[in-house]
């Protein structure tokens, strides 16, 4: 058999086999995970907790001696059931949080068994110490064209079906689950952590050909809860830009489609927009919640448009793209398929 432990440089036949176990907490686990890794933890979260607890009250070799019955008969678990179809070749990558006990563990029971299962040195924490050095320098390697306009011209439409014509594109908000803005979130999605977030981006921008351009939609740094890399946002802004023009029924109607939720619930949209009173004061805030309650949806989208995000996109991108006096425009209306997919030729 080769040796049982490789260096993270060395992951990327196991990134394409998918054979990757991460046996960490599930909790661990749902921060973020090296991709394509299937989480069969040596110890779930409450067992972890109760290791912890009889290492602090009691003593170390009381804590190693329970959990080395809880993490021997897990595995015994998994291999009954989880790897029971495996053949004698299967070679899985096995990482824990440092590359410690509980992937030590695993690897040798399964080497014992007759797999040629490695170790990843280092673990998860070595994985997040690459995506966090090769960020910011990947991130620098592809020329970007930024795809800009006002709330509701389909800027990510656009950029879906650019992806259907072949082109490069990262979906930044489709990665964040966020739409970037004080009503960016998704019904029952949650956005991922920072971590997971950085992963996610790194492994798309991995796969991508530096010799052809990268379309993505204009973002300011934060995406919700989360940040592009500051190098992304760099190469972005010096980058060339495609600016959507659509006249404003039709962004009403697009912004309906989007944001279906708050067309059903107009009241919990007013909920939401309360912190900006102080910057568009109350009367403007009295208005839309009259118009909420009115169920006149489209005079309040469209008072949403022209009051508040118009003048807030047009002048943060401005500042932010020093080349979109220079961008390609490109007229949607109404922002169908048909029309998306003459804009996508259009803006290539």
């Amino acid at each position: 058999m080769a040796s049982n432990k490789i260096n993270v440089n060395d992951i990327a036949p196991y990134l394409a086999s998918g054979d990757i176990i991460d046996v960490r907490s599930p909790g661990e686990y749902a921060e973020d995970f090296i991709p394509g890794a299937m989480n069969h933890p040596v110890l779930d979260n409450d067992e972890r907790a109760q290791v912890g607890t009889i290492n602090k009250e009691q003593s170390p070799f009381e804590a190693k001696r329970f959990g080395a019955a809880l993490v021997t008969k897990n595995i015994g678990d998994m291999i009954a059931t989880h790897f029971a179809d495996k053949p004698k070749d299967w070679s899985p990558l096995i990482y824990c949080w440092r590359g410690g006990k509980r992937s030590g563990v695993t690897t040798h029971i399964l080497r014992e068994i007759g797999f040629n299962a490695v170790q990843l040195d280092g673990g998860y924490k070595a994985f997040r110490g690459r995506v966090n050095e090769d960020l910011p320098l990947l991130s620098k390697k592809f020329r970007y064209v930024t795809i800009c306009g006002c709330t509701g011209t389909g800027k990510t439409a656009l950029l879906h079906a650019l992806a259907r014509t072949g082109a490069q594109t990262i979906d930044l908000e489709g990665i964040a689950k966020h739409r970037g803005s004080l009503l960016g979130d998704l019904p029952n999605e949650p956005q991922p952590s920072q971590k997971r977030f950085d992963t996610l981006l790194w492994a798309q921008l991995s796969a991508l050909d530096p010799s052809k351009p990268v379309f993505v939609e204009s973002e300011s740094k934060k995406i919700g809860l989360v940040q592009m890399p500051d190098a992304m946002r760099e190469s972005m802004a010096l980058g060339e830009c495609v600016w959507l023009d659509v006249p404003i029924a039709a962004r009403v109607a697009h912004i309906r489609n989007d944001y279906a939720h708050f067309v059903h619930q107009p009241l919990a949209l007013v909920e939401k927009l309360q912190p900006l009173k102080a910057l568009r004061g109350a009367k403007l805030l009295d208005q839309w919640r009259s118009q909420a309650e009115a169920g006149d949806i489209d005079s309040l989208f469209t008072s949403l448009m022209i009051d508040h995000y118009d003048p807030l996109y047009t002048s943060a991108i401005a500042k932010n793209y020093p080349n979109l006096a220079r961008a390609r425009r490109v007229t949607l209306d109404p922002t169908d398929a048909p029309s998306l997919s003459d804009a996508a030729t259009m803006a290539q």
